[in-house]
């Protein structure tokens, strides 16, 4: 099994132009048929067409909203406008021959989490409200492969503020926390998405590392891209060099994909 997860950057390159290559990218990413892809930094107005682009079962979810005429306003230039006026999601993409069995998101940076861990942390007001504004989540889905494997695909896309990668981390604990609890025994578990912190600056990826041998996971990827995996053997993190994301002399997007094989 295949899993694959990127960032989009909302279609923009590496350095942000003024053209958007956002349907090259879905096609790109899912061309040699991935089972599972996590994608975050989706323009809202595209969660609907991910999966017409990408041939696959597409459950988008979004995070902040778009203003009216957003997409046209965003095509102008959109290196520079990104979220402002398209509003932004994730997605998951998921075979359509694989069975949907249950989808469940959770908003990890509400004001009561942010306002507790804030205390905790000894941000001061200013921080914490800022932490709250843009919404961030995490998307769970329940799936069943032709075989009757069943798989629970996790897809993040954590805070990245004030280069405090200690709300990232916090948010991540909030989304594993809440994907243990969906989890049943014996499926295949995969925690994916731009976590905004590295495996050696997170305390949470960290403790899933140490848990005990039953419920450990495997270990994340070199930057701050992850695909962690519990329930199945799964492949070091593998991140795409650049000549395999450059399109037009480009390099897609300012994250590089990640991806992982998991055999059972």
């Amino acid at each position: 099994m295949l899993v694959r997860s990127w960032n989009l950057f909302h279609g923009n390159t590496l350095p942000p132009g003024r053209k958007s290559y956002l349907r090259e990218m879905i096609e790109l990413i899912t061309a040699d048929r991935p089972d599972v892809v996590c994608l975050q930094e989706v323009p809202a107005w595209a969660l609907e067409l991910v999966g017409a682009w990408s041939e696959m079962n597409a459950i988008g979810d979004r995070t902040r909203r778009g203003r009216p005429f957003g997409r046209h306003v965003t095509s102008v230039n959109p290196g520079f406008f990104r979220s402002s006026f398209g509003g932004q999601g994730n997605v998951i993409l998921l075979p359509r021959e694989w069975t949907i069995r249950e989808h469940k998101t959770i908003t990890l940076n509400t004001n009561p989490f942010c306002e507790e861990e804030g205390r905790r942390l000894g941000l001061d007001p200013k921080t914490t409200r800022r932490w709250e504004r843009e919404r961030r989540m995490c998307q769970v889905v329940k799936a069943e492969r032709p075989d009757r494997q069943r798989v629970l695909v996790a897809n993040v896309h954590a805070s990245s503020l004030a280069g405090d990668t200690r709300l990232a981390d916090a948010e991540l604990r909030r989304a594993t926390n809440f994907t243990d609890r969906q989890a049943e025994i014996e499926e295949v578990v995969v925690f994916a998405g731009d976590f905004n912190v590295t495996q050696e600056q997170s305390t949470t990826i960290a403790a899933l590392l140490d848990a005990p041998p039953e419920s450990r996971w495997s270990p994340g990827g070199p930057k701050i891209d992850h695909v962690l995996v519990r329930g199945a053997k799964a492949s070091v993190v593998r991140a795409w060099p650049d000549d395999e994301r450059r399109y037009d002399g480009r390099l897609l997007s300012d994250h590089a994909p990640v991806e992982v094989e998991i055999t059972a």
